[in-house]
């Protein structure tokens, strides 16, 4: 059966970064057709006019519906795509030229169900932009252990670029309502019917994170209390190294505690870790404020995502608390 790629991509309220997205759809190295479904989920500020733009270069369908969630939306449109491998996209995305090519290399080479690509931070992204995508994707932040070729966990791809067969989609249901943490739970649930992921390293996007530091608090302590609630779910993806973030907090917090009565020589590994962080960063980016915003960036990181995960690992896990009952704002109503 000949491949056909529909990409899906839910949006609410962000016509500019459609816009953009769909700029450098326009240029993609491709030969073969696609098709591109936008879902417009809820939003006040539509993309239509956008889209309309975009008829005469683009293979594009455009749907409208009650706000339900991003995980709802991409269901919702890969029920009306008529590709039989789905590529699914955040809109605060843009993609390389290349990005089509290395995602059929691979497929190619390598078939699987599923798969995730890595994000990347655009020249022309800020300073802020870049410094919360390094500390997302670092080897020495929470980025080390989000499950690459020899993490300490399977790979679970991300929605703001993952691939998914018609077939997988079909038999797993695609994503549930939670939000966010519906990307790892249906990645959890593919695994169970017998699918594999993997990570395609060379398809990766630029990804804009459109965030300050406080919306990245807010970012990552979802993620936090979602993970708890994954674990219970799926116990048998539970692992120790998901505590790292909340124990980390609690070390520096103890080191910082200690040198108030002089003993400095807890902070000495944070210093070197923090150092090392930075010049990382720095070097990377090619930026020393960049480098040095990577700083507080991993701070609000881990203690976003740590106080996040006990939270709700006390509500969830040691009080027993359905936890939509707990948490109600983590989860979308269907219509």
């Amino acid at each position: 059966m000949k491949r056909l790629f529909s990409f899906i991509i839910p949006v609410y309220n962000r016509p500019e970064e459609v816009d953009e997205l769909l700029g450098s759809m326009k240029s993609l190295d491709f030969e073969d057709d696609f098709e591109i479904v936008i879902v417009e989920d809820g939003s006040q500020h539509t993309a239509k006019e956008v889209v309309e733009s975009y008829r005469n270069v683009l293979r594009i369908t455009y749907f409208q519906k009650e706000n339900t969630g991003p995980g709802d939306s991409r269901n919702f449109g890969m029920q009306k795509a008529k590709g039989n491998y789905f590529l699914i996209l955040d809109s605060d995305c843009l993609l390389p030229k290349q990005y089509l090519k290395e995602v059929t290399i691979e497929l190619n080479n390598q078939f699987v169900h599923c798969f995730g690509g890595p994000d990347a931070a655009h020249n022309s992204f800020s300073s802020l932009q870049k410094a919360i995508n390094y500390t997302m994707t670092s080897f020495f932040t929470t980025g080390g252990i989000r499950g690459k070729g020899k993490a300490v966990t399977k790979f679970e791809p991300r929605s703001f670029n993952m691939g998914l067969s018609k077939e997988a989609f079909e038999k797993t249901g695609g994503f549930g309502r939670i939000h966010p943490g519906e990307d790892p739970d249906l990645a959890i649930r593919i695994w169970k019917v017998g699918y594999e992921t993997r990570l395609f390293e060379k398809a990766f996007v630029f990804h804009k994170r459109r965030i300050s530091f406080s919306k990245f608090y807010q970012q990552v302590r979802k993620f936090g209390l979602v993970r708890p609630i994954l674990n219970k779910w799926h116990p048998e993806t539970a692992k120790l190294v998901f505590w790292f973030p909340f124990l980390f907090c609690v070390s520096l917090i103890v080191a910082l505690l200690a040198s108030l009565f002089g003993y400095y020589f807890g902070l000495i590994p944070f210093g070197f870790y923090f150092l090392i962080l930075i010049l990382d960063s720095a070097v990377k980016n090619r930026s020393l404020l960049v480098g040095l915003m990577s700083f507080p960036a991993v701070i609000i990181q881990f203690f976003g995502y740590g106080l996040g995960f006990i939270r709700t690992s006390m509500q969830v896990s040691v009080l027993g608390k359905d936890p939509e009952n707990a948490y109600p704002e983590l989860f979308f109503k269907k219509e």
